[in-house]
């Protein structure tokens, strides 16, 4: 294993065993929530469900779709709240 995928193993283990990861996930799931992230992935899911026809899509074909929509609508201001929460997790965490 190289050095970043070990520091990657390590900051993961360090999220996990604090239950930071659960906080940030929770956190996560209430600001797309708060900013209609969900109901717009709701409705991208149905819209290709409905282009495509149901019995023609299957689970995996469906993530496969809506996965780089759904990147692409997370906005800034939340990626840069986790991130900022990460970073402040990290500078209290120095010694990993």
């Amino acid at each position: 294993m190289n050095k970043d995928a070990q520091m990657r193993a390590a900051i993961n283990q360090k999220l996990i065993e604090t239950g930071e990861r659960e906080r940030l996930k929770e956190l996560l799931r209430a600001k797309l929530i708060e900013c209609g992230w969900k109901d717009q992935l709701k409705a991208h899911c149905k819209e290709v469900i409905k282009e495509k026809g149901l019995e023609h899509v299957s689970v995996d074909d469906l993530v496969a779709e809506v996965t780089p929509k759904g990147r692409a609508l997370v906005p800034d201001s939340v990626k840069k709240e986790l991130l900022r929460r990460i970073r402040t997790f990290l500078a209290q965490h120095a010694g990993l």
